[in-house]
């Protein structure tokens, strides 16, 4: 829920988690460590959100195509496809190239935050993080996108 002072509120089943067409927005997670998986999809469940993983950029690529999710957190390290290749394929795809993306990582950005932009990314948020804290950040970048939709 959008408050007064335009801050977002995260509340199981609240407004925030949902899409124009009500139905729950759904995040794909992007990690290649389960835990990481397990902790921030049980944190983004609770506060409402369908969300489905993947533990590659491979896995990231198929998943976002065939699930159409309404935000994607990539992390950047990931084997085979790296998160920075991953969201630039992602960006070029008509099927997934109007998704917000979100980098969730722990490494360092590269010191050209242009270029790195350039991959895709819309942000970036730096583990740990908590995953209430998540969510909400989740919430946000939803209301932004609602209200300033991306044009392919």
């Amino acid at each position: 829920m959008v408050t007064g002072d335009g801050t977002v509120s995260v509340r199981a089943g609240g407004c925030a988690e949902r899409t124009e067409e009500g139905r729950r927005a759904l995040v794909l997670l992007v990690d290649d460590y389960q835990d990481c998986r397990e902790m921030y999809g049980a944190g983004l469940t609770l506060a409402g959100f369908r969300v489905v993983t993947a533990r590659d950029g491979f896995e990231a690529l198929q998943l976002a195509r065939n699930t159409r999710p309404d935000v994607i957190l990539m992390d950047l390290g990931l084997p085979g496809i790296d998160g920075c290749e991953t969201a630039r394929l992602l960006k070029q795809d008509p099927r997934t190239s109007t998704v917000p993306i979100v980098a969730l990582t722990a490494q360092p950005l590269p010191r050209d935050e242009a270029a790195f932009l350039g991959y895709g990314f819309e942000d970036v948020i730096f583990k740990p993080c908590l995953p209430d804290a998540l969510a909400d950040y989740v919430s946000r970048v939803l209301v932004r996108r609602d209200r300033h939709p991306v044009v392919a």
